[in-house]
């Protein structure tokens, strides 16, 4: 699946973290300097054995399985990957909207909606759409680097570039990145 995004290497969706002595943690996408210790790879993952009770989690999953393929593959993206930003975004929740005004499935703000022409982000397949076409955008924008074009969907591409191309030290975005990741990698594993 790394093909389909393009990745051509493993560490192009590591994530890499050191505690500054003041404790305050900082992740990046390229370690700076040798204090930065490997936090997270996209690995390359075997099948698992199908869960013989699925979570309502997996349940609320399985309900978007076939629109969630269908619009990677329009896109060109890995399906794991949409799966892991919706988990993390919305929890599958359709109709949830953020203090911020982000809404649907992938939490489109509003700017996004409005970029790619999303008339109902509150309607599941039209907020997939809008999502995957952002998500998309931001995987070329960043050269296929899914930790920076992660950092960019949670915390915007201004505070990306205003951080030099790195994963801006916002704490909802250092958690963000990794947990979508760590998601990523275990929806890679499963049987779709």
């Amino acid at each position: 699946m790394a093909a389909t995004l393009g990745i051509g290497h493993p560490a192009e969706a590591s994530v890499y973290s050191f505690t500054a002595n003041d404790g305050t943690v900082n992740l990046s996408n390229v370690p700076a300097d040798d204090r930065y210790q490997l936090l997270v790879r996209a690995p390359v993952v075997k099948a698992a054995a199908p869960e013989a009770n699925p979570s309502p989690a997996i349940a609320k999953k399985a309900r978007y399985d076939r629109a969630v393929e269908k619009v990677a593959v329009t896109y060109g993206l890995d399906s794991a990957l949409l799966h892991a930003v919706i988990t993390v975004e919305s929890r599958y929740r359709s109709k949830a909207v953020s203090r911020k005004g982000a809404a649907g499935l992938m939490q489109l703000m509003p700017n996004i909606v409005r970029r790619y022409g999303v008339a109902d982000p509150l309607d599941p397949l039209q907020n997939l759409h809008g999502g995957a076409r952002y998500l998309q955008y931001l995987l070329k924008r960043y050269d296929n680097d899914v930790s920076l074009a992660l950092a960019a969907y949670n915390s915007g591409e201004t505070a990306v570039a205003k951080y030099g191309n790195r994963i801006p030290p916002y704490r909802e975005t250092t958690n963000y990145v990794p947990q979508v990741l760590d998601l990523y990698r275990k929806y890679r594993g499963e049987s779709f």
